[in-house]
């Protein structure tokens, strides 16, 4: 299957899971995973969460921000990839003058 996400509808979701200005993202969803596009402007966050029944991977395609994972801060960079295991918690933080693009992937572990 190929997911073509120049053919998906971009969403702008204010304060995504809490967090500041908003996420903007092309999703692909079904049954078993949630992936996705993604990009954060200066200043914006995703909000502090948990993976309870799910994980994430995240790579970081273009920008630099942190990562706030369970209370601690990690640099983050293109080229790099965050992982947050199920029963972890993270934020995605764009604390830079550029736009933070990324591509995520939340696998459903059938909780």
């Amino acid at each position: 299957m190929i997911i073509d996400f120049d053919k998906i509808e971009v969403s702008i979701m204010p304060a995504f899971k809490g967090g500041e200005k908003e996420t903007r993202a092309a999703m692909f969803t079904d049954e078993n995973n949630r992936i996705m596009m993604g990009m954060l402007i200066p200043g914006a966050t995703i909000g502090l969460h948990r993976h309870e029944g799910s994980s994430e991977v995240i790579f970081i395609q273009s920008g630099s921000g942190k990562v706030l994972y369970d209370g601690k801060y990690e640099e983050v960079k293109a080229g790099d990839v965050h992982y947050c295991p199920e029963g972890h918690e993270h934020s995605l933080i764009n604390d830079s003058e550029e736009n933070l693009t990324y591509f995520a992937v939340v696998p459903n572990h059938g909780i």
